[in-house]
């Protein structure tokens, strides 16, 4: 992604993307949490701070020098014993998820778990088969079905490059495996990184067993690398939004033309209609009706207020008031209860 800002500060439907990864493992039962920062560290740890899930506990740890992604799992196992906290008979389960896999579910990680434990694997991936695995690792198996390794997009051959099998990044790993694992990956590829694919191949080879778990929505593996991945993923992400307020009872006339933010809340009964962007810490009461063509940003509605053609900003639109169309309010406007603003105005 060309931008000085590090992409896991990249935002998805109003939260950087490397919170939603942090709720997806909240949600799925991790509280504790160690993330490897580099690039723009200082940023990341205040942004991802400040917007994790209430609850998580938090550890920050600083690649160094920026060698792959097994240096940075290298990186996070100079914690990892004492954030765990585990007795001596205990093998726990370390999760690894990367910052840029924001559409990774809840359910998908538990799923990761349980699988990595049933199976007695030492390590378990999540693979997924894409019509076009342009520019993921590709999943190499053995004639008898089981992962053996798996080999990176640039460094494959013709026939690997066909595979459409790919590996999401997303791995379960035994803890008393990483660290020997870790030291026996070396530098053997065009970036001249260590990476982590290559702990799959190193326990194989050992005889430990490697498990998989094959994902059957794609969309899920979604990695960001760039501006055009970064708006697939927000359109993924903006319909998930959409389907939970629906779920809830909130009416959408035209989802595909309604974008709500991540932060944002809203009561039952609300209908909301096309070309309606609501954003920020906004708030929409009970049997409200938004839109169309309305923008709110940091804006509380109450309850049965309707608003249609408006733009405003941290304003306060009290319940059963009618707003527009064709008005703007500015920050800090107040529009009473029951109360009409009239068409064509801007109010502050």
């Amino acid at each position: 992604m060309r931008s000085s800002r590090p992409k896991t500060l990249a935002k998805i439907c109003g939260k950087p993307m490397g919170t939603h990864v942090l709720e997806a493992l909240f949600s799925s039962g991790v509280q504790d949490t160690v993330v490897v920062v580099g690039h723009g560290a200082e940023r990341v740890k205040s942004a991802l701070s400040a917007t994790a899930p209430s609850g998580m506990e938090i550890h920050f740890v600083e690649q160094q020098q920026l060698l792959g992604t097994a240096d940075a799992l290298s990186a996070a196992l100079t914690v990892l014993p004492d954030v765990l906290g585990y007795g001596e008979d205990e093998t726990p389960v370390v999760i690894v998820v990367p910052g840029d896999t924001p559409l990774i579910t809840p359910q998908t990680l538990r799923e990761l778990v349980e699988t990595h434990i049933e199976s007695r694997a030492s390590a378990t991936l999540i693979s997924a088969t894409l019509e076009d695995p342009f520019g993921y690792g590709r999943i190499i198996r053995n004639k008898d079905g089981r992962v053996a390794h798996i080999v990176e997009e640039r460094d494959a051959n013709y026939e690997e490059r066909k595979i459409a099998e790919i590996n999401t990044g997303i791995y379960a790993f035994n803890l008393d495996v990483l660290a020997p694992t870790l030291r026996r990956i070396a530098p053997k590829n065009a970036q001249g990184e260590y990476y982590l694919t290559d702990s799959i191949a190193i326990l194989s080879e050992m005889g430990y067993l490697v498990s998989a778990l094959e994902i059957n929505d794609g969309v899920e593996a979604l990695g960001v690398n760039d501006l055009i991945q970064l708006a697939e993923a927000e359109r993924h992400f903006r319909r998930r939004i959409n389907r939970k307020w629906m779920s809830r009872g909130v009416t959408m006339v035209d989802p595909d033309a309604v974008y709500i933010a991540a932060t944002v809340e809203i009561g039952q009964d609300t209908t909301i209609w096309p070309g309606s962007h609501l954003a920020g810490n906004t708030q929409i009461g009970n049997s409200a009706e938004i839109g169309p063509d309305t923008r709110l940003l940091d804006c509380t509605v109450g309850d049965g207020a309707r608003v249609a053609r408006c733009e405003a900003k941290s304003a306060d639109i009290g319940a059963g008031a009618i707003v527009g169309p064709w008005v703007v309010l500015s920050p800090g406007a107040k529009v009473e209860p029951d109360t009409s603003t009239g068409s064509f105005k801007i109010l502050g």
